[in-house]
């Protein structure tokens, strides 16, 4: 019975949607995957390779050993300093010749405060030291 009539007076006007809705999800699943994904270029300044690098004329250096305890001490080669004399020794090490300047290689103990390696950076930064390392103590 094609047309069956729910109050006995008309043709049934639903209709069945289902099919149609199979249908677009399909076809905006392939879309999707066809669609082509948006990129946004992000520029960055590489090191170029250099057939000839620079010559080393000065030898760098010897590095200072920067240790933090778990108390906050600081040690500068091993001899304990005042935080306020720790930046003063980061100038006086950039100044001695800003262009040879030496690794900064800083060893904290595991217990130590946050805080205390944050001041340190930020003196290193301030101090405009450019080489600065961690020491990682397994």
């Amino acid at each position: 019975m094609a047309f069956a009539s729910n109050s006995g007076g008309g043709a049934m006007s639903d209709i069945n949607v289902t099919p149609l809705v199979d249908v677009l999800l399909v076809l905006l699943i392939i879309f999707m995957v066809t669609a082509p994904t948006l990129t946004y270029p992000i520029d960055v300044n590489l090191p170029q390779k250099s057939i000839n690098p620079p010559p080393q004329t000065k030898t760098p250096p010897p590095p200072i050993r920067l240790r933090i305890d778990a108390t906050g001490q600081v040690f500068w080669n091993d001899s304990p300093q005042p935080m306020s004399v720790v930046e003063n020794l980061m100038e006086v090490e950039v100044n001695r010749d800003p262009s040879n300047q030496p690794m900064l290689e800083i060893d904290t103990n595991a217990d130590a405060s946050y805080g205390v390696l944050a001041k340190v950076l930020a003196y290193a930064k301030n101090a405009k030291m450019e080489k600065i390392g961690f020491v990682q103590n397994e």
